[in-house]
């Protein structure tokens, strides 16, 4: 070797030694990441619930409150705790979208929207669902309003203007303009508009549609002012981590939402699953909850039903919903099978047949009342992926807490799969498989063959 390059190669080598040193000390003086502990104290009755959508309008051919409680028996019976009932509001006539309009463009945000009843149809409501031991949460409109909501006139400095005065629409919602929460007067009159539906109904909380569109001080601000009034359950569509940090209980978990979607049409592995959840942890407070679904309003209208969207996976990723992390929505007539996509603007009422999927719910809603493993936040336990020399298409884990056990095996994939070998020390035990009450010994290896979307759960209860 020449002098120069020899020179060269020992200036390179001391460079990267150098970096590699640099490297070490930075990755030992600094620690990693921990995201802070959420501040929100969650209701204690949300520790296990299940969550339930509701559209008044499309559940019953009457779409009104008094129809719809003669189900809430059923919906108790299924194992629901938490009712989530669309917006109840008058919808604005002026630039209304179809015959009926959107639930979201409001025209008064202390009424009552005549085709579903009174308000004292819909108080009714809420204490005859408390009497079935369920909470109900309502869902709210903060972002923006109808075009002829009153406030456009008596209060148009609430509303967001921009720079030629004139008042802005979100996206191309031409039916609603947005409010501004840069004024303090905006978040006041939604605080004390919010404050005056608890005390008027006796709510539990409340769901904030596209509630990533207003700043996450807001929600700060918000929460203790709705707790001088009762303890309270906040939902929000949104995924931003910092909106738990003070404000709310739950918010959407979207990214896994679309994985499923993805894995059920063959672009991603399973692998994608637990990358996601690694990323929970390493960016959402501590005891957040996310909300997991494979269905809901916006879903099953804009982008199609689960039966469209993941086809014969459809249980299996409802199953994965169920167990894996977070609170498990279903919207309404998923427990009926029902697959066509409601329209949005205008009267379609779900045909709810047989119900022939009210086992395979009620299935997964009592065992995650009753196995605390799969509880919300801190009160359950995060889960453990069990290895396998198939784990681009099986996805099976264990949560464990105290005695509870919880293994899940899924295959997400439309193939059969023989010779799966399962691995891991904690996967032996005796338990039952919930949906064929078989019971099973497993020891640390196991070998099984899985049938094309085949999910099997184990509990140890």
């Amino acid at each position: 070797m020449k002098p120069s390059n020899m020179m060269t190669y020992i200036i390179i080598t001391l460079l990267i030694i150098i970096v590699i040193i640099i490297g070490y000390i930075y990755a030992v003086k600094r620690p990693i990441y921990v995201p802070p502990h959420s501040e929100v104290k969650h209701v204690d009755w949300s520790k296990n619930a299940v969550i339930y959508e509701v559209n008044i309008r499309q559940y019953s051919k009457q779409g009104t409150f008094k129809a719809f409680e003669k189900d809430l028996p059923r919906l108790k019976n299924l194992g629901v705790d938490i009712l989530w009932i669309m917006p109840v509001n008058p919808i604005g006539v002026q630039g209304r979208k179809g015959p009926l309009g959107s639930y979201y463009a409001v025209k008064d945000y202390k009424a009552v929207n005549p085709e579903f009843g009174t308000i004292d149809d819909f108080t009714h409501l809420v204490k005859s669902i408390h009497n079935q031991g369920m909470k109900v949460i309502l869902d709210w409109v903060p972002n923006h309003t109808s075009l002829d909501n009153a406030l456009v006139k008596t209060h148009p400095e609430y509303f967001l203007k921009d720079s030629t005065g004139k008042f802005v629409s979100p996206f191309d919602w031409t039916d609603v303009i947005r409010l501004d929460y840069k004024n303090a007067a905006t978040r006041k009159y939604m605080i004390e508009t919010l404050q005056w539906w608890l005390k008027q109904t006796d709510l539990d909380g409340f769901r904030f549609d596209v509630a990533h569109m207003i700043p996450t001080d807001f929600w700060d601000e918000l929460r203790p002012e709705l707790e001088k009034v009762k303890p309270v359950f906040m939902l929000a569509e949104a995924d931003i981590p910092a909106q738990h940090l003070k404000g709310v209980d739950m918010s959407y978990d979207w990214k896994f939402h679309h994985i499923m979607n993805e894995i059920a049409k063959g672009k991603k592995s399973a692998n994608a699953i637990a990358r996601h959840f690694n990323w929970v942890d390493s960016i959402y407070p501590g005891n957040s909850y996310l909300m997991e679904f494979t269905s809901n309003h916006d879903e099953n209208s804009w982008n199609g039903t689960e039966y469209e969207r993941m086809g014969q996976g459809a249980q299996t990723f409802a199953v994965l919903a169920a167990t894996i992390r977070g609170m498990m929505l279903i919207y309404n007539g998923q427990e009926a099978g029902f697959n066509r996509r409601l329209k949005f603007f205008e009267k379609d009422s779900i045909a709810w047949g047989t119900y022939k999927l009210t086992s395979f719910y009620k299935t997964l809603t009592t065992l995650k009342k009753q196995n605390k493993a799969l509880w919300n936040g801190d009160e359950g336990a995060p889960f453990q992926r069990v290895s396998s020399n198939r784990d681009s298409s099986v996805f099976s884990f264990i949560r464990h807490k105290d005695n509870d056990k919880v293994l899940v095996i899924c295959n997400l994939s439309p193939k059969k799969i023989d010779k799966i070998t399962l691995k891991s020390v904690q996967l032996s035990g005796d338990y039952r498989e919930v949906f064929s009450n078989q019971k099973k010994k497993f020891a640390n290896s196991e070998k099984i063959s899985l049938n094309p979307w085949e999910y099997l759960v184990y509990s140890t209860h």
